[in-house]
């Protein structure tokens, strides 16, 4: 995948209307032409304070910091950054792993909503749901799960709040982070190494909205609820 490819030019003969189209955030970054070669980085002073605590290339750890607005934890190894989107995530989402070349480094997408949103009217728009996936690390959790960083075209919460579970009690918490969970869905259909950047999920086509929608922004929860900072 190189900067300029057409995503949906390649993934159009493998998919129909009311299919779900999971994408790797990587081949979508490689193809906006989001990768940094860390020849051409210079770090400042906090890179290189933060590379000599961490033993990280200090090349490494500026593009991290150019990709956050805030690091909110640096410990064991990992910078725990706040990115211009809004994630809360590893490194800030940055990854050297199945990049182009050495010593280059993948970035997130600039907008991964948009990115979503382009790739689905490219398909023909209304009878695809298109998400952008990417591995996260939970709280609590040990482990790795894929999670939406960019939708469009789907209901990426179902709220339950206000109807009743089996027993007839009101729920009042519960909402169902749709979206994230086709995309970990989808990651179990491959493996890191598969060179399967793409995977096509039917039978959820309700879940499919004639419009855009909020995309996986709406999945963000907000900084006034977040127990975890």
């Amino acid at each position: 995948m190189q900067a300029g490819d057409d995503l949906a030019a390649l993934i159009a003969p493998e998919v129909r209307g009311g299919d779900v189209v999971v994408i790797a955030q990587k081949v979508v970054s490689k193809a906006e032409g989001r990768v940094v070669a860390l020849d051409a980085v210079v770090p400042g002073a906090e890179a290189m304070r933060l590379a000599n605590d961490f033993g990280k290339d200090a090349r490494l750890v500026q593009v991290v910091l150019d990709e956050s607005v805030s690091v909110i934890r640096a410990s064991h190894g990992v910078l725990i950054c706040e990115t211009h989107h809004g994630f809360v995530c590893a490194n800030a989402g940055v990854d050297m792993s199945n990049a182009p070349d050495e010593d280059v480094a993948v970035l997130l997408p600039v907008d991964p909503d948009a990115s979503a949103q382009r790739i689905r009217a490219d398909l023909g728009g209304s009878g695809y749901g298109v998400i952008v996936s990417d591995s996260f690390g939970r709280p609590w959790r040990l482990g790795v799960a894929d999670v939406a960083i960019g939708a469009a075209g789907i209901r990426v919460l179902d709220d339950w709040r206000g109807r009743r579970d089996a027993h007839g009690r009101e729920l009042h918490a519960t909402e169902i982070a749709v979206a994230d969970q086709l995309a970990a869905a989808a990651d179990l259909a491959r493996s890191k190494d598969s060179r399967e950047p793409v995977v096509v999920i039917r039978g959820a086509g309700r879940y499919i909205t004639a419009e855009d929608g909020p995309g996986a922004a709406a999945l963000r929860r907000p900084p006034e609820l977040d127990l975890f900072r």
